[in-house]
């Protein structure tokens, strides 16, 4: 009787699913609850961070000091290094082993990244590409790792695994205690013309010398951490890196013809600058309005003609770095000028070949300066001392130094669009700085948290630069197409960028389009704004995850947007908001206190008969949601008289159906027209349901062609 009880019970249960599911089908309401809370996709908040966003009072990290001695070998296109390295234990883990990345392994002979790609014979290629890619030897790359010890000298036990090497410890190292261990090396740079990559070294055949950008140049730590553990995913060339803060002390030997700039204070300037470019540096750093030229481009011109044989050292400090670059030549231009960021000066600098100006004297300071205002007033102040843009025909960051792109024809002339990509590609570059070189997230696993918030402000400081910059990533209506494609191919925010298709749309223009909405449209700019600040200030110098964002965001600005988050990144489904029917009614007075709602049954907006009984006219507006996101309706009204009137219903007006939803309105004058999204606010897919009466072909149609275009 008893097992009779639970299989009625059971099919009284199964039963009223099956009602409830049927009877939402023939409704036409399939609601999938999009405004679920996210607490079952979120990590359980702790005392390491917590439900509001912030760190907890028990939050760790590690840190990591270098003192490393650099020498770059300009005859053959090598470097050599000797680092010594400084764990500190901070977590309150006793780790047995610590993971060190050697990112330049994915260029040796053996890398396994080549193999993971798919690839086919072309029908046609250059001789030059033949010979490289089918008959010359694999280029003889990646770290020769000379030796690994202890403080002392001993050999130390370590295990190479690809990108990654696992040093043994030779004795647990426990909270609170540190370890030093040495690491000596050398590897061949690779052209970063030829071979790709993002450092190396461009070759000038006309004048025989190069250009050198040098990153990923030496062993660095993984970051161990209370979420991952060891962040020590391998380095396939596209997801970028993770890493720990520390100190930096670097002495790198050059050819003494050669200028350089990199990461850090530099401490010996009078051995590496002349007595002219020092007075010229003296005044860069009281000039604010226009940059000063330290080597002119006479000066680097002549310099370039001849090889000094002999070297001098740079000597720099970096304090509480996540990372260390540098670039050198004996072709580089060198300009720099002043800026003030709330009455602390940074200097903004410059080092070009004569082949990027006049483009990069005219744009390139000018572009890094604004960049450090409009970020410094949206997050925080810039802390370190100067960022420094480089001509490197690449777009790579890294703290206080980054490699961009930008050439004149070659008589000097260049394009408006040649001008506005090297200003946005330095403006985005030098705003790596904020993320994810201070707010120091991993950007391996979730690149959109360093590239798609850098995209948005990027967007910011583009508008204070021009205020009609082209921008071309961020704008609702520009993510449309990608959208709306092949969903096959299409892949969620929260994706790891190694395993997407489209990786600038899903980690640079998405989340930009994103945050762009929730400034202009959802939330509204001065709430956005303080919960955006809000978030920097907390993770500066710090290791934020998504949900330490998603919950900063909603704690400063008290707004619930788990919907979004949800919906924006979590899925890929897309905007589509129409006007499904509407219905006009006249109000007439039926006496004893009675008002009747009569509906108008002529066609149109306008009514048939405006006078009857009261004077106002009333609507019912049906909207549809053919799309599977939920977003604000945005509807324009125009009114028999010409005028409009916009009005913003917020996206929880779906949170009963996600479906359809029908509003009454009520107006002094007659509607004309009715427009939804009439500024393209929320990458809406599908124009031609977006208007009542329904526009003619030559007006949407025509338009969302052009957007297409």
């Amino acid at each position: 009787m008893k097992k009779l009880g639970i299989l009625i019970l059971s099919c009284l249960f199964i039963s009223s699913i099956s009602f409830a599911q049927e009877s939402r089908t023939k409704q036409g309401h399939t609601n999938q609850n999009k405004f679920r809370q996210l607490k079952e996709l979120l990590p359980t908040p702790n005392l390491q961070r917590t439900a509001s966003g912030a760190p907890g009072v028990r939050y760790t990290q590690q840190k990591v000091d270098y003192v490393m001695d650099i020498v770059l070998d300009d005859d053959n296109q090598r470097i050599y290094g000797n680092e010594t390295i400084t764990y500190h234990n901070n977590s309150e883990d006793t780790l047995t082993y610590l993971w060190v990345q050697l990112d330049q392994n994915m260029r040796a002979a053996d890398s396994k990244t080549p193999d993971i790609q798919p690839t086919t014979l072309p029908s046609t290629t250059s001789k030059a590409r033949f010979n490289s890619s089918y008959v010359n030897k694999p280029f003889n790359g990646g770290f020769k790792i000379e030796s690994v010890t202890n403080k002392n000298g001993s050999k130390l036990s370590h295990t190479v695994n690809q990108t990654m090497m696992r040093i043994n410890l030779p004795k647990p190292l426990t909270s609170g205690e540190k370890f030093d261990f040495k690491i000596k090396w050398w590897y061949n740079i690779n052209n970063h013309r030829t071979q790709g990559g993002r450092s190396g070294y461009e070759h000038f055949p006309k004048d025989g010398n190069n250009n050198y950008v040098i990153a990923q140049f030496y062993p660095r730590l993984c970051v161990y951490d209370n979420v991952e553990g060891w962040q020590n995913d391998q380095f396939w060339g596209r997801s970028e890196f993770a890493l720990e803060f520390g100190d930096f002390t670097v002495n790198i030997t050059t050819p003494a013809d050669h200028m350089l700039g990199a990461t850090g204070v530099l401490q010996n300037p009078k051995d590496v600058y002349s007595k002219t470019e020092l007075k010229r540096i003296e005044k860069a750093r009281k000039t604010f309005d226009n940059p000063v030229v330290i080597r002119t481009q006479d000066e680097a011109e002549k310099i370039e003609k001849s090889r000094s044989k002999k070297t001098k050292t740079w000597k720099f400090y970096a304090e509480n770095v996540r990372d260390y670059a540098f670039a050198t030549s004996r072709k580089f231009i060198f300009d720099a000028m002043a800026v003030d960021i709330n009455g602390k000066t940074v200097m903004a600098e410059s080092l070009y070949s004569k082949e990027a100006n006049p483009l990069y004297e005219e744009h390139s300071t000018r572009a890094v300066a604004q960049t450090l205002k409009t970020y410094s007033r949206y997050t925080f102040d810039y802390p370190y001392h100067k960022a420094i843009s480089v001509d490197g025909q690449m777009g790579m960051e890294y703290p206080q130094i980054c490699f961009n792109p930008g050439r004149p024809n070659p008589d000097g002339s260049y394009s408006d669009r040649t001008k506005y990509r090297m200003i946005k590609v330095t403006i985005h570059e030098v705003g790596h700085n904020f993320f994810p070189m201070i707010v120091n997230s991993d950007e391996r696993q979730w690149t959109w948290m360093d590239e798609g918030l850098n995209s948005f402000m990027e967007m910011l400081a583009e508008k204070d630069y021009d205020p009609n910059f082209p921008i071309v990533r961020g704008y609702p209506k520009n993510i449309v197409d990608y959208m709306s494609g092949d969903q096959s191919r299409i892949a969620p925010i929260m994706s790891k960028g190694d395993n997407v298709y489209s990786f600038g749309y899903n980690a640079y223009g998405k989340p930009a389009t994103g945050l762009w909405m929730l400034r202009e449209t959802i939330m509204g700019k001065e709430l956005f704004d303080h919960a955006f600040k809000t978030y920097a200030q907390r993770w500066k110098f710090k290791h934020p995850t998504p949900a330490d964002f998603f919950r900063s965001i909603e704690d400063a600005s008290g707004v619930d947007l788990d919907w979004f988050w949800r919906g924006w990144f979590y899925t890929t489904d897309v905007t589509d908001i129409g006007i499904k029917n509407v219905k006009k009614f006249y109000a007439k007075d039926a006496g004893a206190n009675i008002v009747n709602f009569v509906e108008d049954q002529s066609k149109g907006l306008l009514f048939s008969n405006p006078n009857k009984a009261n004077s106002k006219f009333f609507y019912e507006i049906t909207f549809n949601k053919p799309g599977g996101l939920v977003m604000p309706i945005i509807v324009e009204f125009t009114y028999e008289d010409g005028t409009t009137m916009k009005k913003t219903y917020p996206a929880q007006i779906w949170r009963y159906n996600d479906v359809e939803v029908t509003k009454a309105i009520h107006s002094n004058k007659q509607i004309t027209k009715i427009v939804v999204d009439p500024n393209l606010e929320t990458a809406d897919v599908d124009l031609s349901n977006n208007s009542f009466p329904k526009q003619q072909k030559d007006k949407f149609d025509t338009f969302k062609n052009k957007l297409k275009n």
